[in-house]
């Protein structure tokens, strides 16, 4: 029995700042290296000191994998290869490589730019952690080293989500990242093979939530937008510049265009064309829609939408606005809540999780009053609304992927610590599973059985699946006994186990083969009135009446069953009779039966 080791730096019990460390038969890999947003100090990055006091990361990690574009999951990735100390490999898909550093550049100009924090990476920093990264195909297998390898499968979630498989030796992972089992208006659902590793590390944002029909969530969400509008209100609904934006754009222009609406709708400067840009280039990563349609008509070519300047701000009248970020902790979105957030007539509506310590997460929470850091407070009269569009999978998307999965273990990251509960419980009453939830900076030991590859000739498997009579229904479920000699070769680096009939064992290794054979005799007392002869006779009609193999009597008066069991009557006696069995290894159990047939026949004798 062995183990895997996971500690999670950030996302143990917590939603933000996904840093998972998981240590497998004597490799270390980092999985994601996120930011919270929830933070403005050091704590915003993961504690990289708890895997290293001093120097570079280099001698204790062997790679780190980036599932996608989200800050949370890899906002902290050029502190910890510019400013820690990193220069291993670095695994993300390829949108995914070329959205990461204009969402990171973006965040360090909120940042460092405009707030003027210190110990931040600057954006040459970025360009040079760019360079280390290798980007993945979907279901390419990367072999990393000799013996640490790992595959990734689509997510869903937003444009370049993976989902990915990490095997060392016999042992495997899956970290799902962040992944949506439902499939929207511009992406696909996320998939797995049914790989059924020793550990599955699962996200658990909505681990207590079973989501409406998106139909209707649509529905209340267009119900929602068009009252306030008609009453002359503004209409908020901060997003991340890629993902649910582009979902909720496509459904307000289909909207607008069905009901004819001439209020405007905005969306934050640049960042349309770019998201346009990069849906042209990441065709293969949407839904089959999308990719049907996208030679007529490019789905992302908004005729309603138009790009938003900041003196739209004071406008008078009706509007929509799509801002960036989506937890309103920074940049655009916030500008526009403090402006707007006084009055009754507005609305903001959050279309996603928010974080704690965002001021999206307060106003969720019911907060009336919103103080900031220049001790400047803003009352909110405006409506707040959630509609859950968060990319996520819930409850039963999280129990479909296991499901589909098949783990051996299930470990929760990603969620905050009472839906981890509940939800673990779930786990483990309906699939009987073992499931771990360790808090950041906790370490899960899970403990793995070794289970050794082995390969089986055709020969042996046929002589097993042939032994069956005809018309007998084989039960595949059940398990068999397979006799052969098995083979260990390469067995300093990595041992090769093959299993083979015991012949070919012989012929490669050279070795002459050796007959063993058993014989018992069972004696016949007081048989006078039975000659010899007419007692061989007896024991063959007996035993070719009870037994399925062939039973064949030699002019000799010997007995053979099945070509290699032997029985012969001694001749020399009148009085009492000695019958010889023998038979050799390979046939034990046909022998041991004959044996047992004899017994049964001389108990009738005795009587």
């Amino acid at each position: 029995m062995t183990e895997i080791k996971v500690t999670p730096l950030g996302a143990g019990q917590d939603v933000g700042r996904s840093c998972i460390l998981v240590s497998m038969n004597g490799k270390n890999v980092m999985l994601d290296c996120g930011m919270h947003m929830g933070f403005n100090d050091d704590r915003r990055f993961p504690d990289f000191s708890y895997i290293t006091k001093e120097g570079s990361l280099n001698d204790f990690l062997d790679c780190l994998i980036i599932s996608h574009f989200h800050l949370d999951h890899c906002g902290a990735l050029p502190y910890m290869t510019e400013m820690v100390g990193y220069n291993g490999p670095i695994y993300m898909t390829h949108p995914t490589k070329a959205i990461v550093p204009i969402l990171l550049d973006d965040f360090r100009k909120i940042t460092v730019d405009r707030k003027g924090d210190t110990n931040f990476f600057t954006h040459q920093m970025i360009k040079d952690c760019m360079k280390k990264v290798r980007a993945v195909t979907l279901h390419e297998i990367i072999q990393v080293d000799d013996e640490l390898s790992i595959k990734a499968y689509y997510a869903g979630h937003v444009l370049g989500a993976a989902m990915f498989q990490v095997m060392v030796g016999s042992q495997s992972i899956v970290y799902t990242g962040d992944y949506n089992m439902t499939p929207d208006r511009h992406l696909g659902a996320a998939w797995v093979d049914k790989c059924r590793p020793d550990l599955l590390i699962s996200e658990s944002t909505y681990g207590t939530t079973i989501r409406d029909s998106k139909r209707c969530r649509e529905r209340d969400f267009l119900v929602k937008v068009h009252d306030c509008i008609e009453k002359g209100g503004k209409v908020l609904i901060p997003v991340f510049a890629l993902g649910r934006a582009q979902e909720l754009c496509i459904l307000l222009e289909t909207y607008w265009e069905r009901m004819n609406l001439k209020v405007p709708i905005y969306f934050a400067m640049g960042l349309t064309e770019k998201a346009t840009n990069y849906y042209k280039m990441f065709i293969t990563w949407t839904n089959q829609k999308i990719k049907k349609t996208f030679v007529q008509r490019n789905m992302f070519d908004f005729k309603h939408i138009k790009l938003f300047d900041r003196a739209y701000m004071d406008n008078p009248g009706s509007m929509v606005v799509f801002a960036t970020p989506g937890m309103l902790h920074a940049g655009l979105s916030l500008q526009l809540f403090k402006k707007w957030a006084p009055f009754e007539n507005n609305m903001v509506i959050m279309p996603g999780y928010c974080v704690a310590g965002t001021v999206g997460h307060k106003i969720l929470g019911g907060a009336k009053k919103v103080e900031f850091e220049n001790k400047q407070v803003i009352d909110v009269k405006m409506s707040v609304e959630y509609m859950s569009f968060s990319a996520h999978a819930d409850a039963k998307g999280i129990m479909q992927l296991i499901t589909q999965c098949e783990p051996k273990n299930v470990l929760l990251v990603h969620g905050e610590a009472g839906k981890m509960v509940f939800l673990s419980a779930k786990i483990k009453q309906e699939l009987n599973l073992d499931c771990y939830m360790p808090a950041n900076g906790e370490t899960a030991s899970i403990p793995i059985k070794v289970s050794l590859p082995v390969d089986v000739s055709r020969k042996l498997l046929k002589s097993v699946l042939h032994s069956y009579s005809p018309g007998v229904d084989l039960d595949i479920k059940r398990p068999r006994l397979l006799h052969g000699t098995l083979i260990i070769t390469n067995t300093d680096s990595n041992p090769q186990f093959k299993l083979v009939e015991s012949d070919r064992a012989m012929a490669e290794l050279g070795v002459k083969q050796h007959t063993i054979r058993y014989t018992s005799s069972i004696r016949f007392e007081d048989c006078k009135k039975t000659s010899s002869t007419q007692l061989s006779e007896k024991i063959h009609s007996y035993l070719k009446s009870r037994m399925k193999h062939p039973v064949t009597l030699h002019p000799d008066h010997s007995i053979v069953i099945s070509s290699s069991v032997m029985l012969r009557v001694d001749m020399s006696t009148d009085d009492d009779k000695d019958v010889y069995v023998a038979w050799g290894d390979d046939d034990d159990a046909i022998g041991s039966n004959v044996v047992k047939l004899v017994h049964e026949l001389q108990q009738s004798f005795s009587s």
